[in-house]
Order: structure tokens, then C-alpha cells, then sequence
């Protein structure tokens, strides 16, 4: 019985590590909350797109210029929120089991977070060894020895314009992303920009390196969407197969967004040749 535990308890670390960098990823990014804000229609990428929407597309180097400053602009206008999140992690293979989540987020610029568990159900198991540890590498990714490993740059990441999407929800810019070294914290895959705001609607990716020997491999997809004049997330899926057999998967979703303190972001683009913003002073957090 006690070799039994050890062995689940192993395989639950090997699914907390395959989640971890969704924890660091998304919660650098906004959180979410509860209120009366008018929630505009998602504006993410739909499947019905057409190429090359402008008669002149920019330039990566370009794009990756005005993204940044854009993140500058909303980081500075975004001082604090709360929000309210669901986390559902189902596991199948050696153990199997289900648990659930319910938890109150707080954000205070600059890297102040803090949660409150509303509710829970399910494996105890899961809970205790996934998804309470996701929220603790979330607290620690706001370290800022953390914040300079998940800055989204060019300093950590080489960039690749892969195509341009027209679609009825916006015209958006289709980047290739590989980072310039492997840690467990950064990924390679593709981000969605909104043209028009110069924003991160969507992601797709895994892990730069493999977060643990338990784990095979992990497919990540986030998606924002403008609220209040800020991009905040809406959704992250997570699928990690793990070593022995067994699949565990996570859905975040995020709602009940109330902005307690901030400014409404400027909507101007960004300028013919925006200055950059220290590389240090961006995270994934601005992207809202």
C-alpha cells in the first residue's frame, strides 16, 4: 500500500511539473474576477480566415516592436484586479481521478498576487499534489528572477512572421515563437496578434524542454479577450501525457473580471518607431 502511494504521489508531481509552466504562463498574464464589466465578444481567430489581409504587412521586427509597446502602455494602465477562476483536472491511467477548483485571484501592481480557495472537489490526491502546487508556482513566478525567464522578447525569444488572418472577429498577424535557451518556464509554438491592439488573443505550444521524466510530452492553448479595455484571459487547456500510461488534463477558465484599480489603456497604435521598453520591465502579465 505505502509503495502504491509513492507511486501516485510520483506521477502527481510528474503532472504538476507537465502544468507548471501553464501556471507561470497564464498567471503572469491578468487574472480574472467578478463584476459588472462589460465583457466585449471574444475576439480570438476563428477557423474561417483569409491570408494576407493588408496590402503591406509589416515586418516581424516590427511587429514585435509595436506588441511591446503596447504591453508598456497597458502594463502602466492596469494597477489592480480581482477575479474568479475554475480549475477541472482529470487524470486517467495508473490512478485516475477528478478534481475541482474554485478560487478568487488578486492582483497589485507590481507583482503582488493572492488566492482564496472558494471551493474544491474530488481527489484529494490531485488536489493537494496539482492544484494547490499550481498555485504556489504561479506566487513564485512573480519573483522577478522568475518574471525575466517568462519575458516575452526578443531578448528570450526568436520570432517568425508565419502568416496574416482576415476572420469576422479581426485581422491578426500569425508569429512562430522559439526561445533562445530551455528552462522550464518558457515555450515554442505560435501566438495570434490582434492587429489592431497589438495584443496576444491566442496560443499554442509546449514547453521548451521537458518539465520532468514523468512526463512525455504537453500541448498548451490559452485565449484572451478584451474586457474593460484590457486583454485578459479566458481560457487555458492543457493536455500532458505522462510516462506509464495515463493522460491528465486541465481547463482553466476565467471570469468575473473587476478592474480595482487602473486606467483606461490608450487605443492609438503604436508608433512608426516606437522606442522599447527595458526588456526587464516586460512580462507576460502586460498582455492584457
Amino acid at each position: 500500500m505505502h509503495r502504491q502511494f509513492i507511486g501516485m504521489q510520483k506521477l502527481c508531481r510528474g503532472i504538476a511539473s507537465g502544468t507548471l509552466a501553464v501556471a507561470t504562463f497564464a498567471g503572469l498574464m491578468v487574472g480574472n474576477a467578478r463584476v459588472s464589466l462589460a465583457q466585449s465578444p471574444p475576439r480570438t481567430p476563428s477557423a474561417a480566415t483569409q491570408p494576407n489581409f493588408a496590402p503591406s504587412t509589416p515586418s516581424t521586427a516590427a511587429i514585435v516592436q509595436n506588441l511591446m509597446a503596447a504591453n508598456a502602455r497597458r502594463a502602466a494602465a492596469l494597477h489592480a484586479y480581482q477575479s474568479k477562476r475554475v480549475y477541472n483536472l482529470e487524470y486517467t491511467g495508473f490512478f485516475g481521478g477528478r478534481a475541482e477548483m474554485e478560487v478568487e485571484a488578486t492582483y497589485r501592481a507590481p507583482n503582488e498576487k493572492n488566492f482564496k480557495v472558494v471551493s474544491q472537489s474530488g481527489s484529494k490526491l490531485l488536489i493537494r499534489e496539482v492544484l494547490m502546487k499550481l498555485l504556489q508556482s504561479e506566487r513564485e513566478a512573480q519573483e522577478e528572477r522568475n518574471r525575466k525567464a517568462l519575458e516575452i522578447s526578443p531578448a528570450n525569444y526568436d520570432f517568425n512572421l508565419e502568416s496574416t488572418q482576415h476572420t469576422p472577429d479581426g485581422d491578426f498577424y500569425v508569429l512562430a515563437v522559439k526561445p533562445k535557451s530551455k528552462n522550464k518556464y518558457v515555450y515554442k509554438g505560435k501566438i495570434w496578434i490582434d492587429a489592431r491592439d497589438f495584443a496576444i488573443t491566442r496560443m499554442e505550444g509546449s514547453p521548451a524542454s521537458n518539465p520532468s521524466f514523468w512526463v512525455k510530452n504537453v500541448e498548451v492553448q490559452y485565449q484572451w479577450s478584451k474586457i474593460g479595455g484590457f486583454w485578459l484571459p479566458v481560457r487555458t487547456d492543457t493536455v500532458t501525457n505522462v510516462r506509464m500510461g495515463g493522460r491528465a488534463t486541465l481547463n482553466i477558465t476565467y471570469s468575473d473580471y473587476q478592474i480595482t484599480g487602473g486606467n483606461q489603456p490608450s487605443n492609438k497604435t503604436a508608433e512608426k518607431n516606437p522606442v522599447l521598453p527595458d526588456p526587464s520591465s516586460l512580462t507576460l502579465q502586460p498582455h492584457f
